[in-house]
């Protein structure tokens, strides 16, 4: 018997002040802004009336007090998941992109064509990126047959999550948004994830900043 499709509201932590600065947060836990928590209150707010079954959110600290509101609004504790945490960038976090491209050219021009094997010094490359993000969405998605989920995480993972749902290569340059408290919906089966609607932000009266590389 098939299995019944899992429905999916993913989405990117509201904005910090690093996201405003171009500062790389990877796994650095930088905390929400006063825009970044009126974007996760007005989230919530849209999403309080869907039937969400499990929220699942990444532990550092923007992701996951985005993902408070929404369990407050549903009423579900939130679950912490660290596959869905932001991409490691090693010796890159803290800087902006002009420091990088300043100190590290070589490394930055690996890293803005999107070499798939280049990891920053201490951090992750896109390939351990999409294994890692992959692995925990469809591990959670398939606990969860003909229900609904969230899962709340960083600019990376929606990227990974995007590309997967639209058959797109980890190299291919993007051209779609990944702004911060946006609501995106993926379907998954077994066979993978299939694309609903992406960068819906009618609940933000378009404040959402879109800056996937600092998320």
């Amino acid at each position: 018997m098939m299995q019944e499709p899992t429905r999916i509201i993913a989405i990117r932590h509201g904005e910090t002040h690093w996201n405003v600065d171009s500062r790389i947060q990877g796994q650095l836990d930088i905390p929400l802004n006063a825009l970044g928590r009126s974007q996760a209150s007005r989230l919530a707010q849209a999403l309080k009336d869907e039937p969400v079954r499990a929220i699942y959110a990444s532990s550092l600290t923007r992701a996951w007090e985005t993902a408070q509101y929404l369990g407050r609004a549903l009423e579900l504790d939130v679950v912490p998941e660290l596959g869905l945490r932001e991409r490691g960038f090693g010796d890159f976090e803290g800087k902006t992109f002009a420091e990088i491209q300043a100190e590290l050219p070589d490394q930055s021009q690996l890293w803005r064509t999107r070499d798939p094997h280049f990891s920053p010094l201490g951090g992750e490359s896109l390939t351990d990126l999409r294994l890692r993000v992959l692995e925990a969405a469809s591990r959670l998605a398939a606990q969860h047959p003909g229900e609904l989920i969230a899962l709340v995480g960083h600019g990376g993972v929606m990227d990974v999550l995007y590309r997967a749902a639209t058959r797109l290569g980890i190299q291919a340059p993007r051209t779609w948004e990944l702004g911060n408290a946006a609501i995106n919906r993926l379907l998954w089966t077994p066979e993978g994830f299939s694309l609903v609607g992406w960068a819906d932000t009618n609940h933000l009266d378009d404040d959402a900043l879109d800056e996937t590389s600092v998320a």
